[in-house]
């Protein structure tokens, strides 16, 4: 499919939806046409975000299908979890395309879902139509696609910093364990004592320990890819910066893979794949050198004396964790090259 397109924005005052915003008003085949927000309807989106002064002029729509489906061709759900599994199928409904960045529609088992995010699940017949926009991995299946799930920032960084080895069978998939740091932005933009300036700052500290609610979201993409249940451990932490995902992982590796073996296994698997980038042996990604970008860097390392690998995957949690992302799932869903809009170089230093 050619041509422009329309594109809507819910929940386009938090940070993933200002993100999309920055990022939209660059692709060549997008204009965006509805900014819409349920607290903040009526109001200038730039009393919230004054740096967008004379680039967004519109008032902030209200959460409306039938108006935005006369607006819109697609629309953006950067929504707190809950909001979406209601809002998703109305907008469907009203003949748009749907790319949803909350956790509503990622999850497959609904009391999962119920478990971890503490909300009623969405209709299993929607969460069923939704397609797992992992791009590097399940791109084919985002291709027409009229729903797309976009993963959360922690999977995406996980999740392909291991795909690799999980599909080969090089490694325990008994044995992984996953050390995640995350910036600030990851929290949103509403307020906490958590994310307070003074309770973060000098400060570091791993929180949901063993109840994080993209565990079950890593492990099923997994053991997707492996053919069979996955089972992890994954322990997030916050970090005094803004934006970035460093995620350590490490798990054994079987039948004695050599670094280089492993090193050319992951390089084949992302060749073409224009958004991973593969660090050569001995190199290490850190999250500054990709921020702002939708690069996902990756490094690895394996260890001779106990038979564990250790992989490094750096994201920007707001970009290839959100936003990026699910403007590559755009890209995918509408027949267009994966990187348009997206060309450019992470922010540095």
């Amino acid at each position: 499919m050619s041509g422009t397109i329309r594109a809507a924005i819910v929940g386009s005052t938090g940070y993933g939806g200002v993100e999309l915003i920055r990022l939209l008003l660059q692709h060549p085949k997008v204009r965006i046409t509805s900014v819409i927000s349920s607290s903040a309807a009526g109001q200038l989106y730039t009393d919230g975000y004054p740096h967008l002064t004379e680039i967004i002029t519109d008032r902030l729509d209200a959460v409306d299908p039938e108006l935005v489906a006369s607006k819109a061709d697609v629309v953006f759900l950067a929504t707190p979890h809950g909001v979406s599994a209601a809002t998703a199928p109305k907008f469907l409904e009203a003949g748009l395309k749907v790319i949803d960045l909350s956790g509503d529609f990622r999850l497959q088992d609904g009391s999962v879902y119920e478990k971890y995010y503490k909300h009623a699940p969405a209709d299993p017949s929607y969460v069923k139509k939704a397609v797992y926009g992992l791009a590097e991995v399940f791109g084919a299946d985002v291709n027409g696609a009229s729903f797309v799930a976009n993963p959360g920032c922690y999977p995406t960084s996980a999740a392909l910093g291991l795909v690799p080895l999980v599909q080969a069978g090089w490694i325990d998939l008994d044995s992984i364990i996953i050390d995640a740091k995350s910036g600030v932005s990851g929290a949103g933009r509403g307020m906490s004592l958590t994310t307070h300036f003074s309770e973060v700052n000098e400060n570091f500290f791993a929180y949901k320990i063993n109840k994080h609610q993209h565990t079950p979201e890593i492990e099923q993409t997994l053991s997707r890819v492996a053919g069979r249940p996955v089972t992890l451990t994954f322990t997030p932490h916050l970090v005094p910066m803004t934006r970035g995902i460093l995620s350590t992982i490490y798990a054994k590796l079987e039948n004695g893979r050599t670094e280089a073996e492993v090193h050319e296994l992951y390089r084949q698997y992302y060749e073409g794949r224009r958004f991973v980038r593969v660090r050569p042996l001995g190199k290490f990604p850190a999250t500054k050198e990709v921020a702002g970008s939708n690069y996902c860097d990756i490094g690895l390392s394996v260890d001779a004396r106990t038979g564990r690998i250790t992989i490094l995957s750096a994201i920007d949690n707001l970009v290839k964790g959100a936003a990026g992302q699910a403007v590559q799932n755009l890209n995918l869903m509408m027949g267009w090259d994966e990187a348009e809009g997206l060309a450019f170089t992470p922010v540095y230093p």
